[in-house]
Parts: C-alpha cells; sequence; structure tokens
C-alpha cells in the first residue's frame, strides 16, 4: 500500500516541477506577497480533483477521443500564447514591473486568472488526468497513488509560494521583474510550441 503512494507521489513530483504557466503564476503571485495561500490551495485542490477524476478512469474516455486532445491541445496553446505576450510586454515596460508601483489585484479575478491557468492549460489534462490516472490503474491501490499525487502537488505548491514570499525583498527589483517576465515569456512560448507540434 505504501509503495502505491510513494510511486504517486514520486510521478507526480516529477511531472509538476517543470515551470509551466500554472508553476508561473505561483510563483508571481508569492513574489508580490498577494492572495498566495487561496493560490496555493486552489492549485492544489484542482490538481487533487483532477487526479480523482483520471483514476476514476475518465483519462482513458478522453484518450480514446483524438478530436478533443487536438481540440485541447490547440486552445491551450492559443491561451498560453497569450499569456506570454503579456509577460513579454511587462518585460518590455520595466518601470511597471515593481510590486510596489502596481495596485493590488482583487481575490476574485485573481482566482479566475488562477482557474484559467489550471484548467485551460492542455498539459493539465495530459499530464494528470492521463498520464497519472493510467498508471494508477496498474496500482493495485490506485487511489493511495492518486493520495501520494495529490500530496505531492500541496507540498509542491506550498514549497513555491511560500518560497517566493520568503525571498520577494530580495528579488523585489525591477530588474529581476524584467528578467522573469522574459523567461517567463520564452517558456510559455515553448510550451505552446511543443503542443503544437506535438
Amino acid at each position: 500500500m505504501l509503495t502505491s503512494a510513494v510511486a504517486g507521489f514520486s510521478l507526480s513530483i516529477a511531472l509538476i516541477v517543470a515551470i509551466g504557466a500554472q508553476n508561473a503564476f505561483v510563483l508571481r503571485q508569492g513574489l508580490r506577497r498577494e492572495h498566495v495561500v487561496p493560490v496555493v490551495l486552489t492549485c492544489a485542490l484542482s490538481d487533487a480533483l483532477l487526479i480523482g477524476v483520471g483514476i476514476a478512469g475518465v483519462g482513458s474516455v478522453v484518450a480514446g477521443r483524438p478530436d478533443l486532445v487536438t481540440a485541447i491541445r490547440w486552445g491551450g496553446a492559443a491561451f498560453l500564447l497569450g499569456y506570454a505576450a503579456l509577460a513579454a510586454r511587462r518585460a518590455l515596460r520595466p518601470a511597471a514591473l515593481t510590486p510596489a508601483d502596481r495596485p493590488p489585484v482583487r481575490l476574485g479575478p485573481t482566482l479566475l486568472a488562477c482557474l484559467a491557468f489550471t484548467y485551460l492549460n492542455p498539459h493539465v489534462y495530459l499530464d494528470t488526468v492521463l498520464l497519472l490516472g493510467g498508471i494508477a490503474q496498474q496500482h493495485p491501490h490506485r487511489w493511495l497513488f492518486g493520495l501520494g499525487a495529490a500530496a505531492a502537488s500541496v507540498l509542491w505548491f506550498t514549497a513555491l509560494g511560500a518560497g517566493a514570499y520568503r525571498l520577494a525583498p530580495l528579488l523585489a527589483r525591477t530588474r529581476v521583474w524584467q528578467v522573469l517576465d522574459g523567461v517567463i515569456a520564452v517558456v510559455m512560448v515553448a510550451v505552446a510550441v511543443a503542443l503544437l507540434l506535438g
């Protein structure tokens, strides 16, 4: 039983650590010290929900619908390219990157953005629902596998949000925000291109 939980934790942490739209958003919120706990909870609970959906067998149903997978891929790529454009714009306007100069964003719009980065990102479905859900089916204790995978998500997003929060004073310089947004733009374009070519 413990083996299934450890396997789920290990696979989930390996998939989730890669920098993507969701991680970049959590990192940015942590650096701005803005709504970090609600964002972390939203990401972790969403992952747990999607892992559960995959383990329940929805992943195999979606995998059998190539047209649906294609639609998810194209829609997600468009979303990621749009976010890349916004990040590039922020990188080219460094005066607007200092957290103190920015008006705080209300919780509602922040959580809507968080949900968009979670549910409009096709990698979430490909990795969490299809891959984790499919591998869980091979374990005798598939729900313990899912519990381990969900625990990895909680641990990662908590560490990312809290770690960024603690580093915020060090990273609060305009130049650092400019570089961060530049890197985020490049990563988002790379992920979108990989989706379109894959």
